[in-house]
């Protein structure tokens, strides 16, 4: 008779039927991690949840519907299980929203950052990988920007990441055993290779791709180029654009680093996630125009409240100490996304849900991108 093998972790993700948090769970679970999945749905899909546990090669996590900003909630969670680690996606996420409602942004963020860090408290659970961004950055002095620059966050969403960032050190200083890596995003772009998963925004997009692919698929309607008079060398933003699947490899690296070794013990260490080389709208255009074989129209617009010109990450730190190198270019970026958009070209919302409760559907397994057509109709039929 075979002993039973070693427990894996068990790893609690706030918010983790969203984009980021979809394909992060799926990393985590073909990790072998044991993943529970708390998410009020206010923006992802039940959708989401069933198709993450179809492509989890057997392994499935348990969907969880509720609000971070619940302590009674939390409490009742954290009760149920007992976990080794937490990744905290929860938490409103544009820009020119958080601008128009701060308050709302301030009030979500904020509070479910603090419910969430006093229920670990209360359990004893040390170990949380948070989904910062670069935007606590705003206008920096050097590109690329090192975790090491000066924080000054140019609009509210980014402001509410600095002062988690900051409530997160003053936790760590307080409880000398916790152990925080801040993982500071900079523009996840792509979908997972099976077409099954991806951005799929309640409401009005805000990230350039989906609005690239909206204009395309949306009956002619022209993509809005918001600033054309920046200081940058065609007058468009610049970007550092990194692959989801990379971005989701890089919490998984996070993870393991917390739950092998003292990293970060009594310290909440940021850690910059992006590629390291910056691209302007007017480049990521032509990029998805190359890859997808369409033609993008565009009409110059304003710019937009809380941009800034240029956003570049110094990724040398989640190399060295993660050791996590991103292995998708540009192109993979756009050719995943578009894919999704084929596929789903109404999102989650293109087809009537058949289960809520996800982790009751038998997996499928991953095939090659060229089989992905075949994939999405086997989902489908359930």
């Amino acid at each position: 008779m075979n002993a039973p093998g070693p427990i894996p972790p068990k790893i609690l993700a706030t918010g983790g039927a969203g984009y980021i948090g979809s394909h992060v769970v799926i990393a985590l679970l073909e990790r072998g991690f044991d993943v529970v999945v708390l998410d009020d749905y206010s923006n992802s899909h039940e959708e989401a949840a069933r198709r993450i546990n179809r492509l989890s090669r057997g392994r499935r996590a348990r969907f969880l519907r509720g609000d971070v900003c619940n302590a009674a909630t939390l409490e009742a969670l954290f009760r149920a299980h007992r976990f080794d680690a937490v990744v905290h996606f929860a938490g409103l996420k544009a820009v020119a929203d958080s601008v128009a409602r701060p308050e709302h942004y301030y009030g979500v963020n904020i509070a479910g950052a603090a419910c969430l860090l006093a229920a670990m408290a209360r359990h004893g659970v040390e170990r949380l990988v948070f989904s910062s961004s670069a935007t606590v950055y705003g206008l920096a002095d050097t590109v690329p920007i090192p975790e090491t620059a000066p924080l000054r966050p140019a609009n509210p969403y980014g402001r509410t990441k600095h002062m988690i960032e900051t409530m997160l050190a003053d936790v760590a200083r307080a409880r000398p055993g916790s152990r925080t890596v801040m993982l500071r995003y900079f523009n996840p772009v792509g979908a997972h290779p099976s077409g099954l998963i991806g951005e799929d925004p309640v409401g009005e997009p805000a990230n350039l791709f989906p609005l690239i692919a909206r204009s395309v698929q949306g009956g002619g309607r022209p993509l809005s180029v918001f600033g054309t008079d920046y200081d940058t060398p065609d007058g468009t933003c610049i970007r550092d654009y990194i692959h989801v699947e990379d971005l989701a490899e890089g919490h998984v690296a996070a993870l393991d680093k917390l739950l092998a070794t003292d990293l970060a013990r009594g310290e909440a260490l940021p850690v910059n996630l992006g590629v390291g080389r910056g691209v302007s709208v007017r480049e990521a255009i032509a990029a998805f125009e190359r890859v997808s074989g369409q033609q993008v129209r565009t009409v110059e617009a304003p710019r937009r409240p809380g941009d800034v010109a240029e956003c570049v990450a110094d990724p040398a730190r989640a190399m060295k100490l993660l050791n996590w190198h991103p292995r998708r270019d540009l192109d993979a970026m756009c050719r995943d996304m578009w894919r999704w958009r084929l596929l789903n070209p109404d999102g989650y919302r293109g087809r009537e849900v058949l289960a809520t409760a996800a982790d009751e559907m038998p997996p499928i397994a991953p095939v090659p991108a060229g089989e992905a057509q075949q994939t999405f109709r086997d989902a489908v039929r359930g």
